[in-house]
């Protein structure tokens, strides 16, 4: 008899819940589709392909609610029609009754621990390569509706263009603006590009091959013209790289390297080139003043450059800046032979920039005239040099993390390091602590909240068979203020984390208070229920 009765509450319930979960789980996924479809201006398909991958999402949260919701009617409504107290009346206990609703409520837990841990990552990544997809498509029709596109996460890079043509792949009228924390870092202005978007797993970049440009520097007041080429821009994840958004098993991966978590990683990669920046300036620097006459050699595969200057200076991040008169003599590197001498009276810039843990440095002269000739060149760049082999070693003695966080760059300069490498390592140590805090605090959160869905939709059965005399919505309503209180805790637990206030433990200690609070009150609701 027993097993009849529990079979029967337990399809009550399921029809409840499956029909409340497919209503809400409806209405938040199109809410959740409010946002990529304003920022990427996506199609039909792509919102049919982002409804169903978001579904993951927000099941997390709303089978509970659905479940808690079931718990609260289906009991509450055998309470009112009395079938509760004819049950308990044939001998039936109401712990006995309660069965069908604590299998309910560890399935719900079970389901909602997999779907955060292991389903609903797997499902963002799909959502991201739906929009990579087409990428292409929603860049144009970003531009065609409102005239540029901004690159995500931080839209510090927006291209604008007067007209859009999506059969060629060309933009025509292109402003391309990149800006930074203190302002605009440089414009870019061409007749037409054709655009190209390379888009990988770990990071994506736009590749503009520009005809009859023109780019300023935010630090210069002159434009100068750019010869026809290709210009690069790489930008990070469309959805955002998050720790939320991660499986147990890459979480803890990141926990051993925070390499592999791209936000720490770029501003890693960024300190590291950097630091080898006002190492590489320093060490000209020196040598300039105790030699003047003597030229500075940089080595590439193919080329060997030597050259000279008045002086240098880091001006921006990643750009020494030489002070002209600034003279390049060429030799091929395999050979040694002598290729030929370029004269500037402009400014020049060494570019350092890191792939793969390895420091690339490039070349720019402007305005140079090649002394054997007496040609004029507007533009002069060598892209693929090498630092010093000396520096190479100090720069490769830790690995790359470790030292762009290392507290002893003044001992590796020899002088105390910029303001700007003093705050690109501050925000990296920052962003690493923030990184390590959200792993500990997202392992705990995603616990508690799965573990708390067993006491929370015990707590909606109890108080629905409470409150048989009056409405059970009120029932519903009532119960869910535990869950509220559960997620205030999982929430504070986070900001604490976060903040740095108390310290890890202090933060974790929040988050299962808030469980221990929900546990406590079950025992007292099901106390009340056994002395009616």
């Amino acid at each position: 008899m027993s097993f009849t009765l529990h079979r029967y509450i337990f399809y009550e319930l399921l029809k409840v819940v499956i029909l409340a979960t497919v209503g809400l789980t409806l209405i938040l996924s199109l809410g959740g589709m409010l946002r990529p479809a304003q920022e990427y201006g996506v199609g039909p398909r792509q919102v049919a392909y982002l409804l169903l991958y978001f579904m993951p999402v927000t099941l997390t949260f709303v089978l509970p609610m659905a479940a808690l919701f079931a718990g609260a009617l289906v009991y509450g409504r055998l309470a009112s029609d009395n079938e509760l107290d004819a049950c308990r009346a044939s001998g039936l206990s109401i712990l006995t009754l309660v069965y069908p609703g604590g299998i309910l409520a560890i399935l719900v837990a079970i389901a909602s621990l997999l779907l955060s841990s292991y389903i609903m990552p797997p499902f963002i990544h799909l959502a991201e390569k739906s929009i990579k997809d087409d990428a292409r498509q929603i860049l144009f029709r970003s531009i065609q509706r409102r005239s540029y596109f901004a690159l995500p996460p931080d839209r510090r890079y927006l291209i604008y263009a007067d007209y859009a043509d999506p059969a060629t792949n060309t933009l025509y009228g292109i402003v391309a603006v990149q800006s930074e924390e203190k302002g605009l870092k440089r414009i870019l202005t061409c007749d037409w590009a054709q655009v190209q978007l390379n888009l990988h797993d770990r990071f994506n970049e736009l590749h503009l091959v520009t005809h009859k440009a023109r780019q300023i520097r935010g630090a210069d007041d002159v434009w100068f013209e750019v010869e026809e080429g290709s210009f690069r821009q790489e930008f990070g994840s469309l959805l955002g790289d998050r720790i939320k958004f991660k499986k147990i098993e890459d979480m803890k991966q990141i926990r051993n390297d925070l390499m592999l978590f791209d936000p720490v990683a770029r501003l890693a990669r960024d300190t590291y080139a950097q630091l080898a920046t006002e190492l590489l300036a320093r060490d000209i620097g020196r040598y300039l003043e105790s030699m003047p006459k003597v030229f500075y050699e940089l080595k590439g595969p193919s080329r060997r450059i030597r050259f000279t200057a008045s002086a240098c200076a880091v001006e921006e991040q990643g750009t020494i800046e030489l002070l002209p008169p600034v003279v390049v003599e060429e030799y091929d590197n395999r050979s040694g032979r002598y290729l030929r001498r370029l004269g500037s009276e402009k400014t020049a810039a060494i570019r350092i920039e890191e792939e793969d843990a390895t420091i690339r440095v490039g070349l720019d002269l402007r305005s140079a005239k090649v002394e054997e000739t007496e040609q004029l060149v507007s533009q002069y760049g060598v892209l693929d040099l090498t630092l010093p082999e000396r520096m190479q070693r100090v720069l490769n003695a830790r690995p790359l993390l470790q030292t762009a966080v290392a507290s002893d760059h003044g001992a590796l300069l020899g002088a105390k390091p910029s303001k700007r490498l003093t705050q690109m390592r501050t925000l990296l140590r920052r962003e690493a602590d923030l990184a390590i805090a959200d792993l500990g605090s997202e392992m705990n959160s995603r616990l508690v909240f799965g573990i708390g869905c067993i006491p929370m939709i015990l707590i909606g059965i109890g108080l629905g068979v409470l409150q048989k005399g009056g409405h059970l919505l009120s029932a519903f309503g009532a119960s869910c203020l535990p869950g509220a209180v559960l997620i205030i805790a999982i929430v504070s637990g986070k900001n604490m984390a976060r903040s740095g206030h108390g310290g890890p433990t202090a933060a974790a200690l929040v988050m299962w208070a808030g469980l221990a609070f929900l546990v406590l009150l079950t025992v007292l609701v099901y106390r009340k229920l056994l002395r009616t």
